[in-house]
């Protein structure tokens, strides 16, 4: 069974299949994706000007 690069989780065939790179690799499965999605929608707004 596939496992995500980063978290080692399991992945189904078909997340595999559309996901994994040309060599196969998975750099992110769903949790992690959600989670860098996450961090990156954090920064941006800590980033952004107040509008006090």
């Amino acid at each position: 069974m596939p496992t995500c690069d980063h978290c080692d989780a399991h992945v189904s065939e078909r997340f595999a299949r559309v996901f994994a790179d040309e060599h196969g690799e998975i750099l992110a499965c769903i949790s992690c994706s959600a989670n860098a999605g996450i961090a990156e929608a954090a920064r941006e707004r800590a980033n952004r000007p107040s509008h006090d």
